[in-house]
């Protein structure tokens, strides 16, 4: 058997002390999650954060810093993740813009309602990138290079 990680992104967007997440259904269970998903063909990590937090929120973003790069195997698939989490900042709002069907909604959370909710994440990073964004880890985004398809 071949292992195949996934390549994911996720990114926390915050405003007046609250941050963005959504509201999906994940193994029969109502989750909540930051804005993430996977990275496609021929698309770079950065340009996936901002069309997965477009795609489930309706946010156009603009990620500012790297927060972490994080490995997490799921149990109940037993596929490893490798999740790029950004933090970013808002542009705008594009109420027209069409939502991802398994997303079920948005929220804006206090970091209390957050903790609070623990039981409902989706999985064990949605806190750990929350954590590590607070305590202030920061990376550059030039950080990731991304050779160019094809060359």
């Amino acid at each position: 058997m071949i292992w195949t990680p996934h390549a994911t992104v996720a990114t926390i967007v915050e405003n007046d002390g609250k941050f963005l997440l959504v509201e999906e259904r994940s193994n029969n269970a109502d989750v909540i999650n930051q804005p993430a998903g996977h990275v496609e063909k021929g698309e770079s990590i950065i340009d996936a954060a901002i069309r997965e937090t477009l795609e489930e929120t309706g946010w156009l973003v603009s990620p500012e810093y790297l927060v972490g790069i994080y490995t997490y195997t799921a149990p109940y698939n037993d596929i490893t993740y490798y999740r790029f989490c950004f933090a970013a900042s808002t542009v705008k709002f594009l109420e027209d813009s069409p939502i991802d069907s398994d997303i079920q909604g948005q929220c804006w959370l206090t970091i209390d309602e957050i903790n609070q909710k623990q039981a409902m994440h989706r999985g064990p990073l949605v806190a750990l990138c929350i954590k590590d964004y607070l305590d202030g880890k920061q990376f550059p985004l030039s950080l990731i290079y991304e050779h160019p398809e094809g060359k």
